[in-house]
């Protein structure tokens, strides 16, 4: 098993509204990077497990665990003109961008912000703490996830 970090602004898609999901389950679209795309293509498989990231909101950090629910398969929303994620370029023949499936697996107690997560040197290698890391898929190791869990 493998562990992640998925990015979501809550104002587009929140732990909340997963966990509202029948079946607590939604695709993970619109990742528009190579670099997270080959994660979510190459590397994610179901079972795996992520923590559910609140970015670009008053308080950003950790929210919630949610687990892969089914691996990558061509992101639809790059075929739909009518979408924000759409990409010319991307055809359901030859697709460029993939999503994979979330399950809702829990909610953290709290909210374990950036601010604190930067400020512990036990997650120096962590990418989502490196200076303009951007990525909004990212992996985390296991003792990284264990002692992100143990500041909940």
């Amino acid at each position: 098993m493998r562990y992640w970090l998925m990015k979501s602004e809550p104002s587009e898609f929140s732990i909340d509204d997963l966990e509202k999901r029948p079946h607590q389950t939604e695709h993970w679209d619109g990742v528009r990077n190579y670099q997270a795309r080959n994660m979510m293509r190459d590397e994610m498989k179901v079972g795996d497990l992520a923590f559910f990231y609140h970015s670009n909101c008053d308080t950003p950090g950790i929210v919630g665990i949610m687990r892969i629910a089914r691996e990558a398969y061509p992101d639809f929303t790059a075929f739909d003109i009518n979408n924000k994620h759409y990409d010319p370029s991307s055809k359901p023949d030859d697709p460029r961008w993939f999503m994979v499936d979330v399950q809702f697996v829990r909610k953290l107690k709290r909210t374990i912000t950036l601010n604190e997560l930067k400020g512990r040197p036990e997650l120096n290698g962590l990418a989502l703490v490196r200076r303009g890391n951007r990525l909004s898929v990212m992996p985390v190791t296991a003792a990284q996830w264990e002692f992100i869990l143990s500041l909940e």
